[in-house]
């Protein structure tokens, strides 16, 4: 289906418009983060400027924006550098001070001609008793009041770009703002009193009041609940021709499953048992499962997993279990080794490190199915991997893949079930957005005998005393993570302050320190960790790469330096690695002198709480949703209308609205359908679309 004709006129160049040339395209494409007439409609006003007040000069109050009539008097050029241009203006009722800093002589004659009546407007400031605007906004003839007498919306600018030449671009994309058939369900439009859509996008872009740009404004709503709807009903579609394609159900006699739960030396948790039971239920069903499972570091998502393969291996299939980086592969392979192999199962771990022969012998033992488990990493997307018959793919720390993948390693088998794993707790709304095509499970209890890390705030003042803890409890045979400030946003200043704490750790302590960091080669990296592990390195001095499933449990100690430039879930991810054995673990949060609010609450929140999901919801409030999970690596939507913090049970409802959606019309072929199918398209949202067509 083609992109409807309603919309073409949105879908046109920037440079169509009026005052867009195609140097300056290049600045608003920077701005709006598109090339479209749609993209700068969807940028939002943040302000206003209200030029209508114009009172008489004696009653031009101190600090407000006023438009005033004046008659220009005198022209004082600036005696020296340095100093104001002067041009003294009046209306009979008292006088201003118009001032100008490094102005042109000759454009300011030009502008205010003495002895002729101009309307200036700009904010009016009191000067010793003496009123004063410097370099009014507008400068204007009296016959052009009406076009400046104006509500005059403030944009997030780039440099380069004036509110003027945005303003022309704005006035012109206005004009082209076409009538959509109406996508919203009548009653629950009528009931929240939303305008149409074309009349709320007029509306955001000529507030007249502070009301009209709180995001609680029906324009405002509207406009995010249009945007929430395409989202979820894009990700529903997904989640609907995912499951209806040839999916399998997987009913074993359930030997194996006893017989790991034999081997067990542990109880599973109320957490774990609920979630295997909503995993049974999706696997029995001739349905395919795309489920998320969510779950703090150490509340046992590995083992739901293990018991979830073992549907599909006593039916003679295949599992596969996929993690983002070799370490955790390898880690992987070690925690499900000892059960798979008191089962009788046969595993391989495949990795990019395997080459030549010895992977091309892998490769066969996964074609020939010999192998009923493989362990590895994204090398099991690739296209030269064939399985005899892939049953369940288990994926690790799914935020580092979006949907787009997740579609291409279900597709590797005849209606592969999916499992997803992540130890990075999601806030409820961000699940929504980010695995709207998945049905979530959540364990929430740690497993018994798990002791609570003990987190402290130590200024970085104390680092030397720090340094001399760590001395002692060295000797008593503990291991310690020290990780390094993130330093903005360059791998290469990160560096360069773990090379400096690594120097200094290393006169103290000797061959004891190791190091990693981002630039390391993936073996040179494994070497160090696995050092670490086996007890050859005391100290772990690091950039963030640790924070992700890495596994050494008599590691105690985290000591987190400089923890005010952390995001909240970034710092529950490092202290995660700690508090993994029998010995009681510390987390240090580091802090510098000088903390801003938020700083402040982020670390109170750390030492108040370990629940992940708490602190989730926490860091959503604090940082907002894009910030989250890292927007660039996360496969997280971004959105333009809508603000998940401020929207977020509008989110909720677009997606029960989805659901009932397509309970009644699934092809969207009614009336409201073939309304939706543009909203669609409206908010480019390909995927819904291209699996509407593959239906």
């Amino acid at each position: 289906m083609p992109r409807p004709f309603e919309l073409d006129v949105l879908f046109r160049a920037l440079t169509t418009l009026a005052g867009v040339g195609p140097k300056n395209a290049k600045l608003f494409e920077k701005l709006t983060g598109g090339s479209k007439i749609l993209d700068l409609l969807f940028h939002k006003p943040v302000d206003f400027v209200d030029r209508r007040y114009m009172p008489k000069l004696k009653d031009a109050p101190n600090g407000k924006i006023c438009t005033l009539e004046v008659r220009t008097e005198k022209h004082t050029p600036a005696p020296r550098r340095g100093l104001p241009y002067r041009v003294k203006g009046t209306d009979g009722t008292g006088s201003i001070d118009i001032i100008f800093f490094h102005a042109n002589k000759g454009w300011i004659e030009k502008q205010l001609p003495i002895g002729e009546v101009r309307l200036i407007s700009g904010k009016v400031e009191h000067y010793q008793g003496q009123a004063q605007m410097a370099h009014p906004d507008i400068i204007a003839k009296p016959d052009e009041r009406e076009s400046i007498q104006i509500v005059e919306p403030i944009y997030p600018m780039t440099a380069g770009l004036s509110h003027k030449i945005m303003r022309k671009a704005l006035g012109s994309a206005l004009g082209l703002i076409p009538e959509l058939p109406e996508w919203q369900d009548a009653s629950y439009k009528a009931k929240n009193k939303w305008p149409d859509w074309h009349e709320a996008m007029k509306a955001l872009h000529t507030p007249e009041s502070e009301k009209e740009l709180e995001p609680s404004h029906p324009v405002r709503q509207r406009l995010a609940y249009d945007e929430f709807l395409a989202n979820q009903l894009a990700l529903a579609l997904v989640r609907l021709k995912q499951r209806k394609k040839n999916g399998r159900s997987w009913q074993g006699p359930r030997a194996l499953h006893q017989k790991l739960k034999s081997v067990l030396p542990f109880e599973l948790t109320g957490a774990q048992k609920n979630a295997l039971e909503e995993i049974d239920v999706d696997m029995k069903s001739p349905l395919k499962m795309l489920r998320l499972l969510q779950g703090d570091v150490g509340s046992g998502k590995t083992i739901v997993a293990a018991f979830a393969m073992m549907n599909v291996l006593e039916c003679g299939a295949q599992a596969a279990i996929m993690a983002p980086t070799e370490i955790l592969a390898r880690q992987h392979a070690e925690s499900f080794a000892p059960w798979l192999e008191a089962l009788g199962i046969t595993y391989i771990t495949l990795t990019g490190r395997n080459k030549g022969k010895e992977r091309d012998k892998i490769l066969e033992q996964i074609k020939s199915g010999e192998a009923q488990v493989v362990i590895g990493t994204h090398a099991l997307f690739q296209d030269d991997i064939a399985f005899k018959d892939l049953g369940l793919a288990v994926i690790d720390e799914q935020h580092r893949f979006g949907v787009h993948q997740r579609l291409q390693l279900s597709q590797k088998g005849k209606g592969t079930d999916v499992l997803v794993m992540t130890a990075t707790p999601i806030p409820r709304t961000l699940t929504l957005t980010a695995y709207g095509d998945m049905e979530v499970s959540r364990l929430d209890e740690k497993p018994p005998g798990r002791k609570p890390v003990d987190t402290r705030l130590l200024p970085k003042e104390k680092i030397e005393e720090m340094t001399q803890a760590v001395a002692r409890k060295i000797e008593n045979g503990a291991r310690v993570y020290w990780v390094c400030p993130l330093v903005e946003e360059s791998e290469k200043l990160d560096l360069e302050a773990a090379e400096e704490r690594y120097d200094v750790l290393k006169e103290r302590f000797g061959d004891q320190v190791g190091l990693v960091h981002g630039r390391m080669k993936a073996n040179e990296k494994d070497e160090v960790m696995a050092n670490f592990a086996q007890g050859k390195l005391k100290i772990l001095v690091s950039t963030t790469v640790i924070e992700v499933g890495v596994n050494v449990p008599e590691a105690t100690v985290m000591i987190i330096e400089q923890a005010e430039r952390f995001g909240l879930s970034q710092l529950h991810q490092l202290r995660g690695r700690v508090g993994r054995g029998a010995a009681k673990s510390f987390c240090f949060l580091v802090y510098a002198s000088k903390l801003t609010e938020t700083a402040k609450e982020r670390l109170r929140i750390m030492r108040e709480t370990e629940d992940g999901f708490v602190i989730a919801e926490k860091d959503l409030e604090l940082r907002g949703g894009g910030e989250i999970l890292g927007v660039r690596q996360s496969g997280l939507p971004t959105f333009k209308l809508a603000d998940i913090e401020k929207h977020g049970e509008l989110l909720a409802a677009a997606r029960d609205d989805t659901k009932l959606i397509l309970q009644k019309d699934e092809n969207l072929t009614s009336e409201r359908g073939q309304a939706l199918k543009i909203l669609l398209y409206l908010f480019e949202q390909d995927q819904g679309i291209k699996m509407l067509e593959a239906g």
